[in-house]
């Protein structure tokens, strides 16, 4: 776990941000971000791939420490499941999805609206998120997520999520971008170009975390 450079440092009673995510690319482009503007200390946490993974780690990281009491943002790449979605787009979740139940999200549309103005030239949808314990392919499968009204499903949010609120309460929210989708698929031709595009986007999205974790510490009426 490594906090962002420019974040309050020790001693501060600000509560945290965690952006939680799962591989080393997504730590990469989430740490080498923008990190103006935010409200006290951020930090990344990988997880590792994996509901089980993502639990272990957000159990482990929420116990004790500087963590404790942070809000969540779960994030990274995911697979898109409407038609007509392209890597590159973002989907702000409404609520996390797996066999285990639902967890809703906080603050979705002021989320979604930072989303669009932190990227003004990239589509953004919000909609369930649904998690999966491996990685999903061809169009049988995801045709039938798409069918429980999923917009998009990656390994780790829903994990992510509800353990943070195991945990304790606290803001919580998930933001993937999509690196492939029906008609854009892992390993086929543009791939490659479809990854570097959604890990530009995930480079430029913080602002938007930022702006969302400003308002989770404001007081609720």
């Amino acid at each position: 776990m490594t906090r962002s450079p420019g974040s309050a440092g020790p001693g501060s009673t600000t509560t945290p941000l965690l952006i939680a995510c799962a591989l080393g690319v997504e730590r990469l482009a989430l740490r080498g971000g923008d990190r103006t503007g935010a409200a006290g200390p951020v930090l990344v946490l990988r997880t590792g791939m994996g509901p089980e993974a993502a639990d272990y780690a957000i159990a482990r990281t929420l116990a004790e420490g500087p963590a404790k009491d942070a809000a969540v943002i779960a994030s990274g790449f995911c697979a898109g499941l409407a038609t007509g979605m392209h890597p590159g787009d973002v989907v702000v979740a409404t609520e996390t999805r797996d066999r285990r139940g639902s967890t809703p999200c906080t603050d979705v549309q002021l989320l979604a609206e930072a989303v669009a103005r932190a990227l003004p030239e990239r589509v953004v949808h919000t909609g369930p998120l649904v998690g999966s314990d491996h990685v999903v392919r061809g169009t049988a499968e995801r045709a039938a997520l798409r069918a429980s009204g999923a917009i998009g499903v990656d390994m780790e949010s829903a994990a992510t999520l509800a353990g943070a609120l195991r945990a304790g309460p606290r803001p919580v929210a998930a933001v993937r971008v999509v690196v492939d989708a029906p008609e854009h698929e892992l390993l086929r031709p543009g791939t490659l170009g479809g990854g570097i595009s959604a890990f530009r986007v995930l480079r430029h999205i913080l602002p938007a975390f930022h702006e969302w974790h400003r308002s989770s510490l404001l007081p609720r009426r």
